[in-house]
């Protein structure tokens, strides 16, 4: 059984914790009357997102120079597509999601200081209306994300459970 990388496992463990975790608070946060813990929720948000951004690109080049397994010998050539296709977008949100709150905090005149360290500068100028939009944009993107992980767990656990191939632990 070829294997991923003890990196390349890492980086996919850390982000899916990363990530789930993201998803959950935004969730539950998004409905909470404001407060201060409303505002130190967002802030944990946003540090996270920012975290996953800059993770994202570290994963991006690690794999890269690292060439992941190839895919199980069994799979259809449609189904090596859409598994291509899964993981191309999995990539694409992982930045835009993080792009796009970011963008959203600057249209809405909060800054980002991340961890409450390192201030990230505003990607653009104040601007209610167009914070609005980013807003449902970033719900949106987070929307497509949560079905492009469901396709990908079932995907995985139909590998394990149905085809019985190595897909699954190739990835433990």
């Amino acid at each position: 059984m070829v294997s991923y990388t003890r990196t390349a496992k890492a980086f996919h463990w850390i982000m899916a914790i990363l990530i789930g975790g993201l998803l959950v608070l935004g969730l539950y946060m998004q409905d909470l009357p404001l407060s201060p813990q409303k505002l130190e929720l967002y802030s944990w948000h946003k540090w996270f997102g920012v975290t996953v951004f800059i993770l994202v690109w570290f994963r991006l080049a690690w794999r890269r120079s690292h060439r992941p397994p190839d895919l199980s010998e069994s799979l259809s050539p449609r189904l090596r597509y859409a598994a291509h296709v899964g993981h191309t977008l999995l990539y694409v949100l992982m930045i835009l999601i993080p792009l796009s709150g970011w963008l959203m905090s600057s249209a809405k005149g909060f800054q980002t200081v991340w961890f409450g360290l390192v201030p990230i500068p505003d990607l653009i100028g104040k601007s209610r209306a167009l914070g609005d939009l980013l807003q449902q944009v970033h719900k949106a993107l987070n929307i497509i994300l949560m079905l492009t992980l469901t396709g990908h767990i079932l995907a995985a656990m139909w590998h394990h459970f149905v085809l019985k191939d190595d897909t699954l632990r190739r990835m433990r």
